[in-house]
């Protein structure tokens, strides 16, 4: 059994707040949590996620070590 007296207050129904709104609840063991990104506002969770890398890696390592697909080609017959 758990022992009495050692473990902090937790709170079933804690307010996560976003930008000065709540965006949900949750257990913790603080009433109200502050965040900067949560799932509705993450770029990655809302597809507004931006691909910066816009050459293909693949590409750029033939480039770069002067490989062209002709060579590949030429090794696979």
């Amino acid at each position: 059994m758990a022992k009495s007296d050692i473990h902090p207050q937790w709170y079933p129904e804690a307010k996560v707040y976003c930008n000065g709104e709540v965006v949900m609840t949750v257990g913790s063991t603080k009433p109200e949590l502050h965040v900067d990104v949560w799932s509705g506002n993450h770029p990655f969770y809302t597809g507004t996620q931006k691909i910066i890398d816009a050459e293909g890696r693949v590409e750029r390592f033939l480039r770069k070590y002067g490989m062209s697909s002709q060579q590949g080609d030429q090794n696979k017959k």
